[in-house]
């Protein structure tokens, strides 16, 4: 079950992977970022937006952090100067990393009161198993973006966490 242990190992893995994809990215042209290569959200672009907020929207929940500026149905939008993306997105996940030292053991225990338009209202959820969430989210739209990239002809890092660099493990 999560834990400290387990939220700071998938924040520096959350990290390594934002860092890869971007860099990926970076070496692609606009009409192979907009392209839409059949993922849920389409492109690479608006996959990234997504993610970007829905992190926001979850670390805003954990965290007691701004959340996003925009409701869900904008989400593959919110993501305005992508000559920006690239700082934005590295500030939101030394954010992240930064709750994942901060929160406390006892956190875990407790549930959390949230409220989703998807949902249709307010939700009480353990911790715990939002925590899963959060972090698998992340995962599986990476996977997806991963796939585009490398369809697009980048070339992203691998995705095993067991290669986290130790750059990144020792944050």
């Amino acid at each position: 079950m999560p834990d400290k242990h387990y939220v700071l190992t998938m924040a520096r893995y959350n990290m390594w992977q934002n860092q890869s994809l971007l860099a990926a990215a970076g070496d692609l042209d606009e009409t192979a970022l907009e392209q839409d290569r059949g993922a849920f959200f389409g492109s690479i672009r608006r996959t990234l937006s997504h993610l970007y907020w829905a992190d926001q929207l979850w670390l805003s929940r954990f965290a007691q952090t701004p959340p996003p500026t925009v409701g869900g149905k904008d989400s593959v939008n919110s993501v305005k100067d992508w000559s920006q993306f690239p700082d934005e997105r590295a500030a939101l996940d030394q954010s992240i990393l930064d709750w994942a030292h901060r929160v406390s053991p006892d956190w875990f225990e407790g549930s959390l009161k949230w409220t989703s338009v998807i949902l249709n209202g307010e939700q009480v959820t353990p911790r715990r198993t939002l925590v899963l969430g959060f972090f698998n989210h992340q995962t599986h739209h990476r996977g997806q973006i991963h796939a585009m990239l490398t369809a697009a002809g980048a070339m992203p890092e691998d995705t095993d966490i067991i290669l986290l660099p130790e750059r990144f493990a020792a944050m």
